[in-house]
């Protein structure tokens, strides 16, 4: 029983043992199990997180092995290399259906490319074509490694593509307009600078260096405020806060620069400013013009809209800004006088040698009365042989009298005029700056000054007179009253300057010139007193003298073609008689109105009104040619040809002094001309004085001429 017993137990434990063994190895079975399929989840999970980066990102992956055989091929690298993944897998990658070509556009071998490069060179661009998808091939970045798979298993291949053709582009584009702009910049006619925030030069071009005298590497790291004058820096430091405070995306300035020689140029400043994707401030661009010509050629209008041509004194409007400005001034009482200087027999020297020998004695007459001011005053020519000075010194009636005398004795010495020395002297009228004179203001102190003007001559010419207030203020109001009185008493004559045809000199007719026979101021031209006219009230009373004394004239000559031209202005016409009386008159002397010209000055008509279109369409219906005078010089004449009718234009004088010399007024006579032709306009030029200026005239296209070259404006019948 014993031994049965024992077996019986070692069974027993046996099969207690194999038991534990079974359940153990299930237990491992079920945890292996459970293990793989946690593996399995990990893995599907990871394959979702791998499949959903592919689809954000913007590079390709083509996974293979060391054979060459692709084993997995993202989404997006199908995409770029134009193939479909599904047909792919497995495949050999030498098998694959792509072109590349290299940055040399020839044909390469994909392995050589997908695959792993021994020679350490890195990640490569190549090009790859796709039938059908255009000429240029897509530019793709290509980086190939070894990736190791663990477990002992063989490393696998992973390569990154990235599509790289629209960089490319952007870069090539950036780096054609940078190229272009450097071009530009460095060939530009006008100087280039970009400038940094802190307004200094980073590069310049050869155009800027050329203007300031210099090399375009010597002028970086130069501030710009370095290269201004003092007098500007100011002006350009409150343009550019504006501008990098936002208040202005550009500004310009006229400013001046110093050259390397130490010499100041005007110039123009364009300043833009070029910001960052972000908007803040990034770097300026700078344009700089020179402006030294337009600057002086502006200088040179405002010098002649304030001078006199002739002799280069100060003009009436220089003249009364001078003196309004000394009798601002405090103690303008004791410090400022007025002389007013007329010479006497001017007009018997300018009828006997001409006005070339006029101009002559004036000029001198100039220098006379600038040496005797000196640096005392102001030397101006109002018109004719008027002159005016404004004395200001500390003691103005001592020096007032002192140029006087010089005046006098610098006049004694004879002047030679034609082939004879004439002597020449002048009538002087000295009024000084009392308070009540400064009070009253410029106006009425020049009218001093011409009252003992008149006095002086009055008295016997040559000698100098001193206003007091028992002589009577000659006044525009006692001006104006002169004026009434000269219609009045027939003290207004009228003159006739030829006007000729520039091909041959015959002459085609003549221009009225009205002139003023004063009892005590002798032969008065229209400047003295025609700009009092229609504050006198005399304007339109006038015209109609003028246009009467021309209609009687015309009916007292034989008609022989040639016609008389008169000139009105806006206020003549707009009272709404004178083309009444100008028919009226024609019919009742029997005188073809062809031979009446009308001459309008475009300044005359700058508010014209329905009322003046009206008479002036009256009257070329009637026959009488209208002209538009001083053509050029108004503010709209295109606008008077087109709405007026004009049957010719008169050339300014102003254009004809200054030709053939002056380029400007060359191609203005020659513009102006052409457009009168194309309206088929009558074109006169006045102002002619020597046969240069006929010549260029007529080959600019003008018909007809006037001036002291054909003759002086003289009394006929």
């Amino acid at each position: 029983m014993a031994p049965l017993g024992v077996a019986s137990t070692v069974i027993a434990v046996v099969a207690v043992v194999a038991l534990v063994a079974v359940l153990v190895l299930l237990h491992r079975e079920r945890a292996q199990r459970r293990r793989a399929t946690d593996l399995l989840g990990t893995a599907q999970e990871l394959r979702r997180r791998y499949d959903a980066l592919q689809a954000v990102t913007r590079e390709g992956v083509l996974v293979q092995s060391e054979d060459g055989r692709v084993l997995d091929l993202s989404d997006r690298a199908a995409a770029i290399l134009g193939v479909d993944r599904a047909d792919v897998l497995g495949r050999r990658v030498a098998d694959l259906p792509v072109a590349l070509v290299d940055e040399r556009g020839m044909a390469v071998n994909p392995c050589l490319v997908l695959a792993v490069r021994g020679d350490g060179t890195g990640p490569q661009v190549v090009g790859v074509v796709r039938p059908g998808a255009g000429v240029r091939p897509r530019l793709v970045r290509v980086d190939a490694r070894l990736v190791p798979q663990g477990d002992g298993a063989a490393p696998a291949v992973l390569t990154t593509l990235v599509d790289v053709t629209v960089r490319r582009e952007v870069e090539e584009a950036l780096s054609r307009s940078e190229t272009q702009f450097r071009v530009a910049m460095e060939n530009a006619p006008i100087g280039m600078a970009l400038v940094d925030l802190e307004w200094r030069i980073t590069e310049a071009n050869v155009a800027l260096a050329e203007l300031l005298g210099t090399h375009a590497s010597a002028l970086r790291g130069y501030r710009l405020d370095e290269l201004t004058a003092p007098e500007d820096r100011a002006a350009q430091r409150l343009q550019l806060d504006r501008l990098l405070g936002g208040e202005q995306h550009r500004f310009s300035l006229e400013m001046r620069c110093t050259r390397a020689d130490g010499h100041l140029v005007w110039v123009v400043l364009d300043v833009a400013l070029v910001r960052e994707p972000d908007g803040r401030p990034d770097h300026l661009v700078v344009q700089v013009r020179d402006a030294t010509e337009s600057r002086l050629q502006a200088e040179m209008l405002t010098h002649r809209a304030m001078h006199d041509p002739l002799t280069g004194l100060a003009n009436r409007t220089l003249l009364q800004e001078v003196l309004q400005a000394a009798l601002e001034q405090p103690g303008a009482a004791d410090r400022t006088a007025v002389l007013a200087c007329d010479l006497d027999g001017f007009k018997e020297i300018n009828d006997r040698y001409g006005h070339a020998a006029g101009d002559d004695l004036l000029v001198h007459v100039a220098g006379v009365l600038r040496a005797a001011t000196g640096t005392r005053g102001t030397v101006a020519r109002l018109g004719g042989d008027e002159f005016v000075v404004v004395v200001q010194d500390q003691d103005a009636a001592k020096a007032v009298f002192e140029v006087a005398n010089q005046i006098h004795a610098g006049l004694r010495e004879p002047m030679r005029v034609g082939r004879r020395r004439t002597p020449v002297a002048a009538s002087v009228g000295v009024a000084l700056a009392d308070a009540s004179l400064v009070e009253a203001g410029a106006p009425t102190l020049l009218a001093a000054a011409d009252t003992a003007l008149y006095r002086a001559k009055g008295a016997g010419r040559g000698r100098t007179e001193v206003y007091d207030p028992s002589m009577g203020l000659s006044t525009a109001t006692t001006l104006h009253r002169e004026l009434v009185r000269a219609v009045e008493e027939d003290q207004l004559v009228v003159h006739y300057q030829p006007i000729v045809d520039l091909s041959d000199g015959h002459v085609v007719g003549y221009e009225a010139l009205v002139r003023w026979q004063h009892p005590y101021r002798g032969l008065l031209l229209p400047g003295a007193f025609l700009p009092h006219a229609q504050e006198a009230g005399v304007s339109v009373v006038l015209g109609q003298l003028v246009a009467a004394r021309v209609v009687d004239f015309l009916a007292r000559t034989t008609d022989d073609g040639r016609w008389v031209s008169v000139n009105v202005s806006a206020d003549q016409l707009g009272d709404g008689e004178l083309a009444t009386r100008l028919l009226a008159e024609l019919s009742r002397h029997r005188v073809a109105p062809g031979r009446l010209v009308l001459e309008l000055t475009e300044s005359s008509l700058v508010a014209s009104g329905t009322r003046i279109r009206h008479e002036l369409t009256q009257l070329s219906a009637a026959g009488v040619p209208i002209l538009l005078d001083d053509f050029g010089t108004g503010v709209s004449p295109l606008s008077y040809l087109r709405d007026l009718p004009v049957a010719g234009v008169k050339l300014d004088m102003s254009f004809t002094s200054g030709i053939p010399h002056d380029p400007t007024a060359g191609k203005v006579v020659r513009a102006l001309g052409a457009l009168a032709r194309e309206l088929a306009m009558v074109t006169i030029a006045e102002g002619i004085e020597h046969e240069e200026q006929a010549d260029h005239l007529r080959r600019s296209g003008w018909r007809y001429g006037q001036g002291w070259l054909y003759g002086a404006a003289q009394p006929m019948g």
